[in-house]
């Protein structure tokens, strides 16, 4: 098994890469003007959990995005996803 040092040399210089990235997004977003959707929020919302000492980050970052409503909606706008879920809706109300 490696070690973290190990893991480190392997990863490291990636995962900086994708937080750097994240980094820039999150400026981009905050240099534009327009409301925050939900996506937004979503991705606020799962931030903290990187920092987190917990062992299941990933599954819990990825559970933050999911829809756990159950409902189960009778049109999609589009095939494919938005990757986060969509805010609780009205019944009747398309969005």
């Amino acid at each position: 098994m490696p070690s973290k040092k190990d893991l480190l040399d392997l990863q490291f210089i990636d995962a900086r890469h994708k937080l750097i990235d994240l980094a820039a997004f999150l400026d981009r977003i905050d240099r534009h003007e327009g409301e925050e959707d939900y996506r937004f929020t979503a991705m606020k919302t799962a931030l903290p959990i990187l920092l987190s000492d917990r062992p299941d980050r990933a599954r819990v970052v990825l559970e933050s995005f999911s829809d756990h409503s159950g409902e189960i909606s009778g049109s999609a706008p589009f095939q494919g996803a938005f990757g986060a879920a969509l805010p609780t809706r009205k019944p009747g109300v398309e969005g």
